[in-house]
């Protein structure tokens, strides 16, 4: 198993990058490929006595693609970019998954155009794990997609049940809907419309509308959403966690001795919680619905969290999700076609019956 690793990519690249990559080179004895500037690569290798032991190689590139640029265009144009050389490398079959921490849009952007999407999704999807008292709750679309039809929606489901199922382990997920209301007949016309489509579903187990609270709760093993509604979901999550942390902190420092000596005392299950809360333990989010393994970690990911991101990488590679989720697709429009062919033929059968009935009473 090989990761092309995106080393340019990210806001502490490559020093953290390539830190990560040691790591989980001897974490998970996993092979690495280093994908950028080779002066920079090397020289933040040199840090690590004795990484030429593990399977870690560099693949120079001469071009970055930068946050500000405008993705499909800086994917277009700059083919010798770490991100574009990376996935390229996946797409070859010289590595089996790409990570990188670099421009979200681009990393969707090279994804689709390399790798294309699978047959039978109309837009891929980020999944995210959130953390939650049972594990992890992952939640879809959380950024790839601002405007998602219901059709896409019901494909993130799909995507998302399989995942959950090999990734985490959950034999049969529970899939929820993100809505305002459990009722079905809450929420604007494309909840509507996606719970519809998500009820006929064969392949997933759908449990109807979640809502806000059902996230963290960890009452759905899979919630989806469009990429707009996620995306404001994910980062209200990240942002609340560090308030939460940091109010308690300063509540310590600045109550009585008395305080600060029970903090003292309750100090390990503290860290336990901030271990809970920290989302470096789970590095990356992959890409569903393109034709390759395509992880995407957070702009301001540490060593710590790419060592996390490129474990999801290797897992997602090796449970083969890829071929579980066009399985599944095949199965679903095989079941709906035959849904189908059996209707006309009821119809069909009525309209005969109706026939011989109009034909009875004319004869008497």
């Amino acid at each position: 198993m090989k990761i092309a690793v995106d080393a340019m990519g990210g806001d502490f690249a490559p020093l953290e990058i390539v830190k990560g990559s040691v790591e989980a080179a001897k974490k998970f004895g996993c092979g690495i490929e280093l994908v950028g500037d080779e002066a920079q690569i090397k020289e933040e290798l040199a840090k690590y006595p004795g990484w030429q032991k593990f399977d870690i190689s560099i693949h120079p590139t001469t071009e970055v693609i930068e946050m500000g640029e405008h993705p499909a265009e800086a994917v277009r144009k700059k083919k010798d970019s770490s991100l574009v050389v990376a996935t390229r490398l996946v797409k070859d079959g010289e590595c089996d998954a790409v990570l990188s921490a670099g421009s979200t849009g681009a990393a969707v952007a090279a994804a689709q155009t390399i790798f294309k999407r699978i047959h039978g999704i109309g837009r891929p999807a980020i999944a995210t794990p959130i953390p939650t008292p049972q594990g992890a709750t992952l939640m879809l679309d959380s950024g790839a997609n601002v405007d998602t039809k219901p059709e896409h929606l019901m494909q993130c489901g799909i995507m998302g049940s399989i995942y959950a199922k090999y990734v985490f382990g959950i034999e049969k997920p529970k899939v929820g809907l993100l809505n305002i209301g459990e009722e079905e007949t809450k929420g604007n016309e494309q909840a509507k419309e996606t719970h519809a489509l998500l009820r006929k579903l064969h392949t997933i187990h759908f449990c109807g509308n979640a809502e806000g609270r059902d996230i963290p709760k960890g009452t759905f093993d899979v919630v989806i959403c469009d990429g707009f509604v996620g995306n404001v979901v994910l980062k209200f999550g990240e942002g609340l966690a560090i308030t939460i942390m940091k109010l308690l902190k300063d509540a310590i420092m600045h109550g009585s001795i008395f305080a600060k000596l029970g903090a003292l005392l309750v100090k390990p299950t503290l860290l336990r919680l901030g271990k809970r809360l920290d989302v470096t333990e789970y590095g990356g989010a992959p890409l569903l619905g393109v034709n390759g393994v395509c992880i995407i970690a957070h702009g301001s990911s540490n060593a710590k969290s790419i060592c996390s991101a490129i474990g999801v990488a290797d897992s997602y590679a090796r449970q083969d999700v890829l071929g579980h989720i066009r399985d599944t697709l095949a199965k679903e429009a095989e079941l709906a076609d035959r849904e189908v062919a059996d209707l006309a033929e009821e119809e069909r059968r009525e309209r005969q019956t109706k026939r011989h009935s109009d034909s009875e009473k004319l004869a008497d």
